[in-house]
């Protein structure tokens, strides 16, 4: 598939509704294949969304399909009980297999700094450059997303949420406190004991590491 076949598709989507989406992820959680698809269908334009950066890279569908892996494997794993929004539990798997799947290519995540919206061909500080790490480099930088991912997913719930919304991808506290229907406050203690967190995790790693 093309990437203007894709878009195509991509258009088709339709959002879940809250109703709608708490009855797929019953269903889903309970064998039903059919729920399961939907939901991985409803969420593919939050695959794309984390791709737009690299869109002119010439193997960006490869990009989307690593990142559609990421999303079924999110799906798999997803508690609709533990009270995490769905698209904040599985953009870190979804990136994550992203910039796995860039280290292999030899890139480096240049994403644009402003914004899909307002990066325009010329000014996109996405553009892919070949910087030709070494094979150690490449180990190293693998080894320690791996470890960074593990200690990602012995988080509680809602650290992992935060941590993933204002590292990953930016976000105003704001709106992660909205998305997680806790104060700003809250968010911020959140983020400093989801950071002691992973650094005790990493600590041991780290010093052998450097």
């Amino acid at each position: 598939m093309q990437l203007a076949e894709y878009l195509a598709e991509l258009a088709k989507v339709k959002a879940l509704e809250p109703k709608e989406e708490k009855r797929l992820w019953r269903a889903a959680k309970n064998g039903d294949e059919q729920a399961r698809r939907r939901i991985i269908e409803a969420y593919q334009p939050l695959v794309f969304k984390q791709a737009i950066p690299y869109r002119t890279m010439e193997a960006v569908m490869d990009l989307i399909q690593e990142g559609t892996v990421g999303l079924i494997e999110a799906v798999e794993r997803y508690d609709p009980m533990r009270g995490v929004a769905f698209s904040l539990f599985a953009v870190h798997r979804i990136r994550g297999r992203m910039m796995d799947f860039l280290a292999h290519e030899g890139r480096r995540d240049l994403a644009c700094m402003e914004g899909a919206d307002v990066c325009g061909t010329d000014s996109m500080k996405d553009r892919l450059v070949d910087t030709a790490p070494s094979a150690q480099e490449f180990a190293e930088w693998h080894e320690l997303t791996n470890r960074l991912h593990q200690a990602m997913d012995r988080l509680p719930g809602k650290e992992r949420a935060v941590l993933e919304g204002v590292y990953l991808r930016s976000e105003p506290v704001s709106s992660v406190a909205d998305a997680l229907d806790v104060s700003a406050s809250h968010i911020y203690r959140l983020q400093q004991s989801g950071v002691r967190r992973i650094r005790g995790m990493l600590s041991r790693f780290m010093q052998h590491w450097k």
